[in-house]
């Protein structure tokens, strides 16, 4: 953890002098049909996770869906963000899990309308993070404050708490 908080205070020092240093390109992710309801997304530095729908859609069930990864995205970035920032304050955990729930309505998946004709959503709602989190000598109060404070800074939930819009660039043919 000492590595982490002195690695984040070089960070800080930076981009207090520089802030146009903290805009960057991300990775891209680049998504390839692998035929069926398969599909491999693909990182720069060749990491690969590959993704699949259940039988009742169609698919083989044999691996994570789209949707999954968008609440372990959550999770998983929550938590690097909670324990950056217990780094940062010198907050040895004892242990951390974020968790995050969903509920999604398939019919916004298949393009069918509600019983009022109206489009059904696709993405998906009633989202809920849970954390467990434990440091020994640390209060329950501070390790609130320390979840919340954390929670805020999570680029993943920003990406959907604030609705960023996505444009749409088509390519069509080889």
């Amino acid at each position: 953890m000492p590595d982490i908080a002195v690695a984040l205070e070089r960070v800080t020092t930076a981009l207090q002098r520089r802030p146009d240093m903290g805009i960057h390109e991300d990775a891209a992710a680049i998504a390839r049909w692998a035929g069926g309801t398969r599909v491999t997304a693909l990182h720069p530095n060749g990491h690969s996770v590959s993704t699949d729908m259940p039988c009742e859609l169609g698919g083989e069930g044999r691996s994570v869906t789209p949707g999954w990864l968008l609440r372990a995205g959550f999770a998983s970035c929550t938590a690097t963000c909670i324990g950056m920032a217990a780094a940062t304050e010198g907050i040895e955990l004892g242990s951390l899990e974020v968790q995050a729930r969903s509920r999604s309505d398939t019919r916004g998946l298949l393009g069918i309308a509600d019983a009022g004709g109206h489009e059904v959503g696709a993405g998906p709602r009633d989202v809920q993070m849970i954390v467990r989190i434990s440091a020994p000598g640390v209060s329950a109060a501070r390790l609130r404050a320390l979840v919340e404070s954390s929670y805020r800074r999570s680029p993943m939930v920003r990406a959907v708490e604030d609705a960023n819009p996505v444009s749409l660039e088509i390519t069509v043919g080889d």
